[in-house]
């Protein structure tokens, strides 16, 4: 400050009275000050950010017209774990019945393969989908949604694998008369589980379900009557993906099959993973109380990461068994109905499952909500899944992409492969095994680009020699 300025300052203040201090006065003038009116009640989800930012140190609350936390648009509070019907991603679901017979060595059986559906428009691609093991076709609600964000015309196709989901199969009963019912469930090409001889497991190899998803695609053209089969991309994870390898290296789809995509599975590191499956299954839960806490539980354990995919993939996963008693049960009884039959389908099925013994199923069980693909009884099938993999993956014909969570998971012969350019790789680190469902929206960009790189119909073809010198043009 200049001399001017304080020689200003003095003068100007110099008639000023100086006030007596009050202690009283002052600690009035304190608590009158400290006092704040009462904050509007505003709540908060345990999964919204801006709980955690109001309730920080010296953050400032805004008044109610401001807005600025107001929680985004989306799922209201107490509905974080609510199921989500399959009606929300799917336009239709199909129940397509065939003959199933294993050549001979036992009397043919019904199969009647449920799947759901997004038709293609126009001359748009069909996504064919299929399911890891112990998944269901609902696993891919999400991601096939997003998939017609970026590409309008395209179709999902999106099937239940036998032994999971909806899909049922029969077989003439043990008394050598057919059995006409839908509802009881059985199973041809049955093998005999080693610790329950009495108790069949579904056929599971890998050339059956191979054949189960090339009659769906072709089953689905004849009930929706398509003309033709439109351009195909096979999409499978995990154990779908080893399918629509085996698929495709068939050369059964023809040039409809513009290319398959493979989620997170390799042979070698899929080999390695089931050395420990057992004690995964032994470790989870054996069933849930309700349809949500089957829900959440996969959410708050990160086996889903997305909540809202789990809300759509879940329902599939899980069927509520009731143990029936007296006449009514029989000696096998414990009725078993799927998430998907409360109020979504209303044509879908009822099976009567196995023992309540081998469900886990009890007259005052808690938790009745249990799995709907035993995978243990599986386990004589992972082998025969995975091997030869690779070198499958790499042969077959059409476009190639490998979706991964991790780099960690490539063998030798993908790595080899990889450089020298035979397929297409994207690694998504911060997604676990359920990539599709853990990033729908990153999974759906990668797969959109895949069909504009393999979509022949956007190909420019340059002109024949011979049109040109018709033509009268120099070549």
């Amino acid at each position: 400050m200049s001399d001017l300025q304080k020689a200003w300052a003095r003068n100007r203040f110099s008639g000023v009275p100086i006030e007596p201090f009050d202690e009283l006065d002052e600690e009035i003038a304190d608590e009158s000050n400290n006092h704040v009116s009462e904050l509007p009640e505003h709540t908060f989800d345990d999964d919204s950010s801006s709980a955690s930012s109001a309730s920080s140190t010296g953050t400032i609350i805004p008044s109610p017209s401001q807005n600025l936390f107001a929680r985004p648009q989306g799922v209201p509070r107490g509905n974080a774990f609510k199921p989500v019907p399959w009606t929300t991603y799917f336009e239709r679901e199909l129940f397509l019945r065939r003959e199933d017979s294993d050549g001979g060595t036992t009397a043919a059986g019904r199969l009647t393969q449920h799947v759901y559906l997004n038709s293609p428009v126009d001359k748009g691609p069909l996504f064919v989908m299929h399911h890891g093991a112990g998944s269901s076709g609902l696993s891919f609600s999400v991601v096939g949604s997003e998939i017609r964000k970026r590409i309008p015309t395209a179709g999902i196709l999106s099937i239940d694998a036998r032994g999971h989901g909806l899909t049922t199969t029969t077989t003439p009963a043990s008394t050598g008369q057919p059995d006409s019912s839908s509802d009881c469930s059985s199973t041809p090409h049955a093998t005999k589980d080693a610790s329950n001889p009495s108790q069949p497991t579904v056929d599971l190899s890998l050339s059956t379900l191979s054949s189960d998803l090339l009659a769906s695609v072709l089953l689905t053209k004849a009930e929706m009557q398509w003309p033709e089969l439109p351009p195909i991309i096979l999409v499978g994870h995990s154990l779908g993906g080893a399918v629509v390898t085996e698929l495709a290296g068939t050369g059964k789809l023809g040039n409809s099959l513009l290319g398959y995509a493979v989620l997170d599975v390799v042979e070698g590191s899929a080999m390695d993973a089931l050395q420990s499956m057992q004690t995964y299954l032994a470790t989870r839960p054996t069933g849930f109380a309700s349809l949500e806490a089957g829900i959440e539980w996969h959410v708050r354990s990160r086996t889903v990461r997305n909540s809202a995919s789990a809300r759509a993939s879940v329902p599939g996963l899980l069927t509520e068994r009731r143990t029936r008693t007296g006449a009514e049960a029989g000696e096998n009884g414990s009725l078993s109905t799927t998430a998907a039959q409360k109020g979504d389908l209303d044509n879908s099925m009822a099976t009567i499952a196995s023992s309540p013994a081998a469900n886990g199923a009890d007259d005052n069980d808690t938790r009745p909500w249990k799995w709907a693909t035993d995978l243990a009884a599986t386990q004589p099938f992972w082998e025969n899944w995975f091997v030869g993999l690779s070198k499958k993956f790499l042969s077959a014909r059409g476009g190639k992409l490998l979706l991964l969570a991790g780099t960690d998971r490539l063998d030798t012969e993908l790595t080899i492969g990889q450089m020298q350019g035979k397929y297409a790789l994207q690694v998504f680190p911060e997604a676990g095994h359920f990539i599709h469902e853990d990033l729908p929206e990153k999974t759906a960009i990668a797969l959109a680009d895949f069909h504009r790189r393999n979509d022949r119909s956007a190909l420019v073809l340059p002109p024949k020699v011979s049109d040109l010198l018709r033509q009268g043009k120099k070549v």
